[in-house]
């Protein structure tokens, strides 16, 4: 006898919006589970890395900037999902956004206006949709599946990251440290408080209420979920496939790029050879754990940045791997997935499996 997978005729629409609360309860139990294993007290432990991380201002803070990042990228990427057209590219986007805003205060650090800020922010966007445009070229001119090649191109930013800035970029007053030179005021996104909580927030929140409008109230919403739900009748109704992967990776890559300069600038200010803890690949998880809904977004790149803050907080009082951070992702994206799968078909035993010898 073996498993197999039978599609539902119909999925119900209540269990679809509670997947994301059992996946996130089952990694909780599988975390206490593990913390236990650990020779942790998992009631400590959980405290630890899911509470008091809210209750302190400075986390509070803390928690707000890491879940700017993790929502500019993760609403892009989904509208790439909805629209069927697959980037896994955020964290090169992300990357190259970052490097393309950091042009003007590291090559020309004189350059000290009004203007310096808004022109590194638009050159972040443009370096991200310029980083995204190339699997969406590879994809509409020859049919190159863009899994592979969004996500090849993330090394090769992370690489190019590594070298400029221990090398061209590298400050030539950093006693010989791999990084580049402090950016000025200028060209630093200002605070929203007495912390690192920046500007870059506000960002966030805008592009999650413009998409929310755009994918829920807009006939380009329309369009994105006909091709993402059914291609074939989208042909019929007009819609170009090509045209919504060029708008998909274009949108998705602009608002990486955004979340890399707003990273750089805003919490950084200067580029390291790393500059992000993989939120590129965490949005992933975000964008599915919100439902590839805009607002649900919003609250899931809030969990899925206390699982940061909670990893760091882990880390020291407890001292576990930093590690930990990524078993918790690991664990909430593939209890998510498992939940969305049980949702849309159901488990059946089937017939003896085959031999592979003749019939």
């Amino acid at each position: 006898m073996r498993l197999e997978l039978e599609k539902r005729a119909e999925h119900s629409t209540a269990m679809a919006l509670l997947s994301p609360v059992i996946a996130l309860a089952l990694t909780l139990v599988s975390g206490a589970i593990l913390f236990a294993a650990l020779g942790e007290n998992p009631a400590e432990a959980l405290y630890v890395f899911f509470i008091e991380p809210l209750t302190a201002s400075w986390s509070l803070q803390e928690l707000v900037v890491k879940a700017t990042p993790l929502i500019l990228i993760g609403v892009g990427l989904a509208v790439c999902y909805l629209s069927n057209t697959w980037n896994i590219g955020g964290e090169g986007q992300f990357t190259a956004g970052a490097l393309a805003g950091s042009v003007l205060p590291i090559l020309f650090p004189d350059f000290q206006t009004p203007f310096t800020l808004p022109l590194m922010l638009l050159m972040g966007i443009a370096g991200g949709m310029a980083w995204a445009a190339i699997p969406a070229f590879l994809k509409v001119r020859f049919g190159t599946n863009e899994i592979l090649t969004s996500l090849m191109l993330v090394y090769i930013a992370l690489l190019l990251l590594d070298w400029l800035v221990r090398g061209p970029w590298r400050d030539p007053d950093g006693y010989n440290f791999p990084e580049s030179r402090i950016f000025s005021d200028a060209a630093s996104l200002p605070a929203l408080a007495d912390g690192r909580m920046h500007v870059g927030a506000i960002f966030a929140l805008i592009a999650v209420a413009a998409l929310a409008v755009v994918l829920m109230k807009s006939l380009k919403g329309f369009e994105i979920r006909v091709l993402g739900q059914a291609p074939r009748a989208g042909r019929f109704a007009g819609f170009s496939q090509n045209k919504m992967v060029w708008f998909a990776f274009l949108l998705s890559g602009g608002l990486a790029g955004l979340a890399g300069i707003s990273e750089v600038s805003g919490s950084i200010n200067q580029l390291t050879p790393v500059i992000s803890p993989g939120y590129g690949f965490t949005a992933i998880i975000v964008a599915f754990l919100g439902r590839l809904n805009p607002i649900g977004i919003l609250f899931s790149g809030l969990l899925l940045a206390l699982s940061y803050l909670g990893g760091e907080a882990a880390q020291v009082a407890l001292g576990i791997s930093d590690k930990t951070t990524r078993v918790f992702q690991g664990m909430l994206l593939f209890y998510v997935l498992a939940c969305d799968t049980l949702i849309l078909y159901r488990i059946r035993l089937g017939g003896p499996a085959a031999t592979g010898k003749g019939a």
